[in-house]
């Protein structure tokens, strides 16, 4: 082989080795950031992780909501229709965050306990973020609830 075609070779493998380990460390950076919702119910069968950072979906339930006197700490349980797991959130909760309404909280499990970072909750009276949605539904079908009223036709779960 003449040296020429010798470092055309060797460029060439020296690109296809560099775009293999930048295709890598990209997908090695979107898999740490991905934060996959899970239910209650799906959180207690162990489809989340024992230590993965993941999203929990559902609602607030009544009368579950504490706060620690003169802390930011708060407690509430989120429910699914067929599970209820207890969370604590350390900060300023948003505005808009009651008991029934929809909640997304990030983090990760401490023994029984969802130990959030963030806590997303919905925006109006008929909001409920789409993936929530669809599985509420599954619960609810599961149990026999009879669906809400219509929802209104703008409301594709994102706004």
């Amino acid at each position: 082989m003449n040296p020429t075609r010798k470092r055309r070779l060797l460029l060439i493998l020296a690109l296809v080795a560099a775009a293999a380990i930048a295709t890598t460390l990209v997908a090695l950076a979107l898999q740490r950031n991905v934060a996959y919702l899970y239910t209650p119910s799906e959180v207690l069968r162990g489809e989340a992780g024992e230590h993965a950072r993941f999203r929990l979906g559902g609602m607030v339930a009544e009368h579950s909501f504490t706060r620690a006197e003169g802390s930011l700490e708060a407690r509430f349980v989120v429910d699914d229709g067929d599970a209820t797991l207890p969370v604590v959130y350390t900060g300023i909760l948003p505005d808009l965050f009651r008991e029934k309404q929809a909640v997304i909280a990030t983090g990760r499990m401490q023994g029984d306990v969802f130990v959030a970072e963030e806590v997303l909750a919905k925006h109006d009276e008929t909001y409920m973020p789409k993936e929530v949605a669809d599985k509420m539904g599954q619960a609810h079908r599961k149990h026999d609830v009879p669906p809400a009223a219509d929802k209104p036709a703008d409301q594709g779960g994102v706004r």
